[in-house]
C-alpha cells in the first residue's frame, strides 16, 4: 500500500510521534522529509508505575538521534495511547487492562500491581525545558483523526475507526465532531458487555465483555488448549479450512459484528474503517463475515453503511500520533 502525504505541508518543525499499545510502543520523528528514526519495543510493564512513561521519554530521545534531529528542536510530542484514561491533577494516566495488573488481579497474569500507569506528567516534565508541547489522546480517537485527514474516512461526517488488535478500540465522529467524553475515553466499546461467560476475564476485571472474548490476547488465552496458540494460528487454520477454527472465527466475527451494529444504530454512522494487528492481515476473511452481522437488520439504519479497511493500512498508528500534532 502506498500512502501519499505531503509532509512539507504538515510541519515545518520536527515533532515526535508516539504510539502506545498494550503490546508495543512505537516512536518516530516527523518533519518536512517524512517519518524517520522509527523504533519499536515491547510495552514496559515491570517496575514502578512510571516505567512506561520513562520508556517513552527514552525512546523519543533515541528516535531523535536516529533521525538526525536534536532533542531541543522538537516542538511537539503527540502520544496516541490505548486507554482507558484516568486523570490525576489534570494529567493522563493509563488505567489500561493489558498494561495495569492491579485492575483484574493476579489471575490476569501481568507482572505488576498497577492501578494506573503514569504517562503525561513525566513526559511533560522531561520536555518542559525545550518548550515542547505534549498532546495525549486515546489511540482510537487519534486513528480516527488520521483516517479522516488522510485515510478511508475523508469527507465522512458520521463515522468510526475500529481497531481489532491486542484490545478492541474505537474512535467516533458524529456530525463532523470527534467525540472525546469527560476524560477522553469516548469509544471504549471493547468493554461493552456481550456475554455472561464467566470464564472470559478481561484485564479491566469484566467477565464477558468484547475484549474478554475476542481481543488478540483473549483468543490466545481462550483457545491455546484447543491447539491455536495465538490469533495468527487460529486465523491461519480457519483460512486453511479447519472447521473447528472456522467456527471459532465465525463466533468472533459475530461478537465484533454485533458491536459494530450497535455503534451504527446508536450513532447513525455512514462508514467504519477497520485496522489493527488481528484485523489487518485477515481482512479478506473477516470483512464479509462482519458485513453479514449488519446486513438486513433494521435496514433504515444499516442500509448503505460501509465497513472498509483502514486507508492508512498497518501504518495507522504512526499517522495517528502525527494527526494529533499536525
Amino acid at each position: 500500500m502506498t500512502i501519499s502525504i505531503d509532509f512539507a505541508a504538515i510541519r515545518s518543525t520536527p515533532v515526535a510521534c508516539v504510539d502506545v499499545g498494550g503490546t508495543k510502543v512505537a516512536v518516530s520523528v516527523a518533519d518536512r522529509r517524512g517519518l524517520h528514526g522509527q523504533l519499536t519495543e515491547p510495552t514496559e510493564k515491570k517496575g514502578s508505575n512510571d516505567a512506561l512513561a520513562q520508556q517513552v521519554v527514552r525512546m523519543v530521545e533515541q528516535s531523535c538521534s536516529a533521525a538526525g534531529v536534536s532533542r531541543t528542536d522538537l516542538t511537539a510530542v503527540g502520544i496516541s495511547s490505548c486507554g482507558p484514561f484516568a486523570l490525576k491533577d489534570g494529567m493522563v494516566e493509563l488505567s489500561q487492562p493489558n498494561i495495569c495488573g492491579g485492575l483484574a488481579g493476579p489471575e490476569r497474569g501481568l507482572p505488576n500491581d498497577w492501578q494506573t500507569a503514569q504517562l503525561e506528567a513525566p513526559v511533560r516534565q522531561a520536555f518542559a525545558s525545550v518548550s515542547c508541547t505534549v498532546r495525549v489522546e486515546n489511540d482510537g480517537m487519534a486513528a480516527l483523526e488520521a483516517e479522516r485527514r488522510w485515510g478511508a474516512l475523508q469527507g465522512v461526517d458520521h463515522c468510526a475507526y475500529v481497531t481489532w488488535s491486542t484490545g478492541v478500540g474505537v474512535g467516533l465522529c458524529v456530525d463532523g465532531r470527534v467525540l472525546r467524553g469527560k476524560n477522553g475515553n469516548a469509544g471504549h466499546a471493547g468493554h461493552m458487555f456481550v456475554s455472561d461467560d464467566e470464564e472470559s476475564l478481561c484485564g479491566c476485571g469484566n467477565h464477558g465483555d468484547v475484549e474478554a472474548l475476542i481481543a488478540g490476547n483473549a483468543l490466545a488465552r481462550r483457545f491455546a488448549s484447543q491447539g491455536y496458540a495465538d490469533a495468527a494460528t487460529l486465523f491461519k487454520a480457519a483460512g486453511a479450512g479447519d472447521a473447528a477454527a472456522g467456527a471459532l472465527v465465525d463466533e468472533a466475527c459475530r461478537v465484533l459484528g454485533r458491536m459494530l451494529y450497535d455503534l451504527v444504530i446508536v450513532l447513525d454512522l455512514q462508514r467504519i474503517s477497520l485496522g489493527g494487528g488481528v484485523f489487518w492481515p485477515n481482512q479478506a476473511h473477516l470483512l464479509p463475515r462482519l458485513h453479514a452481522q449488519l446486513k438486513g437488520r433494521l435496514t433504515a439504519l444499516t442500509d448503505g453503511v460501509e465497513l472498509v479497511p483502514a486507508g492508512l493500512g498497518d501504518k495507522v498508528g504512526d499517522y495517528a500520533a502525527l494527526a494529533l500534532v499536525a
